[in-house]
């Protein structure tokens, strides 16, 4: 038989992950364990590939401002709406809780992540996020310095590694490493601080100054670039591929070499083992859901207005305003929204098939785009596991090699002066592996299982006896991955002669275009990468253009 080459990929996908699970757990080890996938649900989204035959709206409904799509960019416009005295707005969300990749929930009574887990203290380029979490008491001014409220700040220990055999502390293999693994850690730290010195590398990415030398970068992987380097040693580069599949979803193979030293210019650099640093530590906010307290809060105050398990299915900018039509699930209801106005806050593959008349720079920036799958997977332990010798459990703990991003414990930032049941949630990004996307959808729930018990069993040999359930969350279109030529496809809107003036301006531009004037565009994919500054900046500038 003639297996098509796209079939191929997924047989491959499927079979390579099936080995995978076979090198761990037997049947009779795992049968206790409960669960199944949760979260998303891609047959909504998939209802766009249908035709939709022509059919009369069940319901008509009236708003002036009408926001597609809820993640944290939609609901970041909303806030900006009412920030402005804008109550007249509706927001439809594909599934039943608004936050996109950053919403949480909860197994077994304990909260935990189904997405973004943490958020960076910002830095000043990103002042709108600042201003976020000042209004959600997370940061105040004490004797004219800011000052972090330390309960929501990551407690210590925050990270370790399991590197031959035992925990370190920190992810950068240090332990047992050469001089010439050393003398390459110190080379990438300086070219990463001779970046910072040629450009302003800044998140978020419109208010770097996207100079010549990092439009450069942006034209070569960054696999490429580290080859050009001499940056050859494995130790390094299984932390720079470790960095680009955390942050962007695929590898350093696919990525470009603006986003690999983004990644660290953008914030304190990177710092070789030994050197001394005037910077401050990494700090980052985190919580028993992650991301998701911040999207619940964002989520609070819209009441009604907020309306989920709605499909958009067409977005037409006519000339008096804007009609767009959306399936109530739950229902099965079709219904019709008049707006004067729309900020379509979905990712750009979606607004591509849903805006009409579709502007041909949203068109060729879709077509351009690539997006990772993405699997979260929250393991709910009945009681602490077996440690290795090393460094102490920690927040965060990735293990050297594996194909997953490692994981993070639900009960890091409790107080709790013993030990107990917690949950831990696993991530593994799909950007670089082929047929990852049908392989995420077709593979059972138990093979998965299986497999994330393999992986973490050499570090943690009691997993398997210890956890209860797991709950797989899988997203087909995670996050856009950062490829060569983003830079000059990241802003159709903005003019090398305004870069300047932007680093400046106390709002971002917003995504508009002349086919369709009364819709503004607010979503990380037009950022190129997705983090939660990148789409919050972009749906508050969008909401302060809409109000």
């Amino acid at each position: 038989m003639n297996t098509p080459p796209r079939r191929r990929q997924v047989l491959r996908a499927g079979a390579a992950l099936a080995g995978w699970a076979l090198a761990g757990c037997t049947p009779d080890a795992t049968a206790h364990i409960e669960g199944g996938f949760t979260g998303t649900s891609p047959e909504r989204g998939h209802l766009l590939r249908e035709a939709r035959a022509a059919r009369q709206p069940d319901v008509t409904h009236r708003t002036h401002t009408l926001i597609a799509g809820g993640g944290i960019a939609g609901l970041a416009a909303a806030r900006a709406l009412r920030q402005r005295g804008h109550d007249d707005f509706a927001l439809l969300e594909l599934e039943d809780a608004p936050g996109g990749n950053s919403r949480g929930t909860q197994v077994g009574g304990i909260a935990c992540p189904q997405g973004a887990h943490y958020l960076p203290v910002p830095g000043d380029d990103a002042r709108e996020v600042q201003d976020l979490l000042e209004e959600l008491g997370l940061r105040r001014r004490v004797a004219g310095r800011w000052q972090y409220d330390e309960r929501h700040l990551c407690h210590s220990p925050q990270e370790r590694l399991f590197f031959e055999g035992h925990w370190q502390e920190g992810l950068l293999p240090v332990e047992g490493v050469g001089a010439s693994t050393l003398a390459q850690y110190r080379r990438f730290a300086a070219l990463v601080a001779d970046a910072q010195r040629q450009a302003h590398y800044a998140i978020p990415v419109l208010r770097s100054t996207l100079a010549p030398a990092q439009l450069a970068l942006d034209a070569i992987t960054f696999k490429a670039w580290l080859d050009q380097q001499g940056l050859t040693d494995p130790h390094l580069r299984w932390y720079l591929d470790y960095a680009c599949r955390d942050d962007f979803g695929a590898g350093s193979a696919t990525v470009s070499a603006w986003a690999g030293l983004h990644y660290f210019a953008s914030r304190h650099g990177f710092h070789a083992p030994g050197e001394n640093s005037d910077e401050a530590p990494d700090a980052v906010l985190t919580w028993p859901e992650g991301n998701g307290w911040l999207s619940a809060r964002l989520a609070a105050p819209l009441d009604d207005r907020l309306r989920t398990g709605r499909v958009v299915l067409r977005i037409a900018a006519e000339r008096e305003g804007v009609v767009v039509d959306a399936l109530d699930v739950a229902g099965n209801r079709l219904e019709r929204w008049h707006a004067r106005q729309a900020i379509v806050a979905l990712p750009l593959h979606v607004a591509a098939r849903v805006v009409q008349p579709l502007p041909d720079a949203l068109r060729q920036r879709a077509a351009r785009l690539r997006s990772a799958p993405w699997l979260v997977a929250n393991l709910r332990l009945r009681a602490p596991l077996a440690d290795r010798r090393g460094a102490a459990p920690s927040w965060d703990n990735v293990l050297y090699g594996s194909a997953g991003l490692g994981y993070v414990d639900a009960m890091h930032q409790s107080l709790a002066p013993v030990p107990g049941a917690t949950v831990l949630t696993w991530y593994r990004a799909l950007g670089d592996e082929p047929g990852a996307r049908e392989a995420l959808l077709n593979t059972p729930w138990a093979s998965w299982r299986d497999a994330i018990l393999a992986e973490l069993a050499p570090a943690h040999p009691d997993l398997a006896s210890q956890t209860q359930r797991i709950d797989i969350v899988r997203y087909g279109h995670a996050m856009a991955v950062p490829v060569p030529g983003v830079l000059s496809q990241i802003a159709p809107w903005r003019t090398s002669g305004k870069r300047q003036q932007l680093l400046k301006a106390e709002h971002l531009p917003v995504p508009q275009f002349a086919e369709a004037p009364r819709l503004r565009f607010a979503h990380s994919d037009w950022a190129g990468y997705s983090v939660f500054e990148e789409a919050f900046t972009l749906g508050h500038a969008a909401g302060l253009a809409s109000a």
